[in-house]
């Protein structure tokens, strides 16, 4: 079922995912949102329309469908990213166990987050009496503790709801969400979003040159976003230009082909606001979202 899925995943470095939210939250406190309505009086009905047609963002129900699976395309060679949630493999990356919708990896923290917060709303679940074993191998590849059975537990966790809510709600707060917000602050669409979304997503957002916040920065020195008084279309390719430098900093990520042949599409098609119909390739293989 996952037969192309294994050369596609990417988790971030290690000790990326715990410094997402600090970082990206501390950037937003001051900065503008993308308005639904023009300030003070309410505006006419005929006036009303555009403008929020123009501000619908990543996190509209439809348009975080569509992310989910321009995502899962990249991620899991496959649109369903539903059917991931009992997906787990050690892809011999170098972090442990890489498993669920986002790729929760053992070796970086952010699989451990989960299960503890699976554990807070569902105690005595058959995850967790891993999390001392996961408390361990935080920060290395190893499986001591997990295996022979943690696999097998995962994916019959996989089938409750409660787990699944879990997953959905630790890649909100952690990828998805900060994301939005950051896209809103620069003034750029659900297209811009959702590259910041997957950018985050790969790279985590540590301190290192290509963790998310420096993929930005390194954006900022060629072009201003639209909330600085740029054009989205130039710094949306010049944020673009610097996702794929970041890429191409890992052997792992050398493949660009989620942005060269699917943002980048779209962009030069200035579908900004991610409006099927919407075709895209990556790595090699065609997808498709009609509505």
């Amino acid at each position: 079922m996952h037969s192309h899925r294994t050369p596609h995943r990417t988790p971030h470095p290690a000790g990326t995912r715990r410094a997402v939210v600090g970082l990206i939250g501390a950037a937003l406190i001051a900065g503008p949102l993308i308005a639904t309505q023009p300030a003070g009086a309410a505006p006419a009905p005929r006036a009303a329309a555009p403008a929020s047609a123009a501000a619908v963002g990543l996190d509209d129900p439809a348009k975080k469908e569509i992310a989910m699976k321009l995502v899962s395309s990249a991620e899991n060679s496959s649109l369903d990213w539903k059917a991931q949630y009992k997906y787990i493999e050690d892809i011999g990356d170098k972090r442990g166990y890489t498993a669920g919708i986002i790729g929760f990896c053992s070796g970086t923290g952010d699989m451990l987050d989960l299960v503890e917060l699976y554990a807070k709303r569902k105690p005595g679940n058959v995850l967790e009496k891993y999390l001392p074993a996961l408390r361990r191998v935080n920060g290395s590849d190893s499986h001591a503790g997990l295996d022979p059975n943690y696999t097998k537990d995962w994916e019959k966790a996989a089938k409750d709801p409660a787990f699944q809510q879990a997953q959905n709600d630790e890649r909100d707060r952690v990828y998805f969400n900060p994301a939005v917000k950051q896209g809103k602050a620069d003034g750029i669409g659900a297209l811009g979003q959702f590259a910041y979304y997957d950018a985050i997503v790969m790279h985590g957002d540590g301190g290192d040159s290509t963790g998310f916040s420096n993929i930005r920065k390194r954006a900022l020195r060629t072009a201003k976003p639209p909330a600085q008084g740029g054009d989205e279309v130039k710094y949306l390719n010049a944020f673009l230009d610097a996702r794929v430098w970041a890429m191409k900093q890992e052997e792992a990520h050398e493949d660009t082909s989620r942005v060269d042949t699917a943002q980048r599409v779209f962009l030069t098609k200035k579908n900004l606001n991610l409006d099927p119909p919407l075709a895209w390739k990556v790595y090699g293989e065609s997808y498709r979202i009609d509505r």
